[in-house]
């Protein structure tokens, strides 16, 4: 599991680094959606955290580019991330605006 270096995190996260810390460590949480790069041909994925656990998830290769306190949260950073993405290349290609820049 990989975090995007310049993570979009919702406000009703206290502890980012405690969240991460417990993501990757598979420590159970309540009320954690994580924001990551699609492993399919979608832009994002938005899941509760406890999704992690099943061996669908390939933890690996996962890159966690928000974290939230809720789905609704979740959805909020997604519109921020779209309007920062067209603002900065013009585009809707969140994908590749977060791959760019690292």
């Amino acid at each position: 599991m990989k975090f995007y270096r310049r993570l979009y995190v919702g406000d009703s996260i206290e502890d980012p680094e405690k969240v991460k810390w417990k993501l990757m460590h598979n420590v159970g949480q309540f009320s954690v959606y994580v924001i990551a790069l699609a492993q399919s041909d979608d832009q994002l994925d938005i899941f509760h955290c406890a999704l992690l656990k099943q061996r669908y998830y390939d933890r690996e290769n996962l890159f966690v580019v928000g974290l939230a306190g809720s789905r609704e949260e979740a959805v909020e950073l997604v519109v921020a991330m779209m309007e920062e993405t067209v603002e900065k290349t013009g585009e809707a290609d969140i994908r590749g605006y977060i791959q760019q820049s690292g």
